[in-house]
């Protein structure tokens, strides 16, 4: 064997890649990609509902990556995740990487009222306090998040994924749309990737989950108009955005984001919406409903995640991945 190879071969035998029950099959198609076996864990619960977690295999001296975004239930999944890194410090692992392809908890990022926490950051600290080496994840819903840690970070973008789907369907008169003020750096990445106009939507919202469109800033009259967005939830936001840009003379309205949390009456809005369709990655899976409807179609992040991955056990830069 040469010798590179023969390096290659001892750097993958050190290497261990573990998941709990949030995403399993994300998990298998990184593994696939990297040319290792998923490594064995038992996650279950107690009768009473509490996590019974135990690692089934030797970590001693490995570089392990625990793959688990924190999505629904949310705090089952973040416990998984916790409880996993504690038992693999605890078993000796040489370095503990928590992949999340979905990092719960980010939308309060910073204290904008009266007596509400930083959840963001408080995360940051569990993740840190249990274990965690390093962070991998995908489309903060802040960059700034990455500050609450004292830890490397490594923060991927899902756009190269995003931007290959919409090149192949080479949409006409195409206008990325930007839904809100909070999105306009993500969605002019978008715009100069795909070499079309931006627009931006104007909102004001009144409670959580509630959302007024008020205005549109840009050209989208007989345009096709294609919405970024990081994370969709109920759907509101989407919807009143569509319809705001069907008003005011678009031809066509596609979506696409990173994050399909999809709760609640999200996929009642989207199959009742003027969207002609919503593209999505499989950083969380979908429900069933989701999966169904002939509008929502989800894109494989998992050879992102496996590269970068890769390049971090083989220390080498994964700058190449960011956009």
């Amino acid at each position: 064997m040469p010798a590179a190879a023969l390096v290659q071969a001892m750097q993958q035998d050190r290497l261990k890649v573990f998941t709990g029950n949030a995403n399993a099959a994300l998990t298998e198609d990184i593994c696939k990609h990297l040319g290792v076996p998923l490594a064995k864990c038992s996650v279950t619960k107690f009768s009473d509902g509490e996590v019974y977690l135990q690692i089934l295999e030797n970590v001693r001296g490995q570089d392990v990556f625990v793959v688990q975004p924190t999505c629904t239930p949310v705090d089952t999944n973040l416990l998984e995740l916790l409880l996993m890194m504690d038992a693999l410090r605890r078993a000796s692992a040489k370095r503990i990487t928590a992949v999340l392809p979905y990092y719960g908890y980010a939308r309060q990022d910073r204290k904008d009222k009266p007596r509400v926490p930083i959840s963001a950051k408080l995360v940051a600290s569990l993740l840190v306090t249990a274990g965690a080496d390093r962070i991998l994840t995908l489309d903060l819903h802040a960059a700034q998040i990455q500050g609450f840690f004292d830890i490397p970070v490594d923060h991927l973008y899902a756009t190269p994924v995003m931007i290959e789907y919409f090149h192949s369907l080479a949409l006409p008169r195409l206008t990325v749309v930007s839904p809100d003020a909070g999105g306009v750096e993500r969605a002019r990445a978008f715009a100069k990737r795909l070499k079309s106009p931006l627009a931006i939507i104007d909102k004001r919202r009144e409670e959580t989950n509630v959302a007024e469109v008020m205005h549109i800033i840009g050209r989208v009259r007989e345009r096709t108009c294609l919405i970024i967005d990081d994370i969709v939830d109920t759907a509101g936001t989407l919807v009143k955005a569509a319809e705001a840009l069907l008003n005011h003379g678009a031809v066509a309205v596609y979506a696409c984001c990173t994050h399909p949390v999809l709760s609640g009456p999200a996929m009642e809005r989207i199959a009742q919406s003027g969207l002609k369709e919503l593209v999505v990655s499989d950083s969380i899976p979908l429900s069933d409903s989701a999966r169904q409807c002939e509008r929502v179609r989800q894109l494989s992040v998992a050879p992102l995640l496996a590269g970068a991955i890769q390049s971090i056990h083989e220390e080498t830069s994964i700058s190449r991945m960011f956009v």
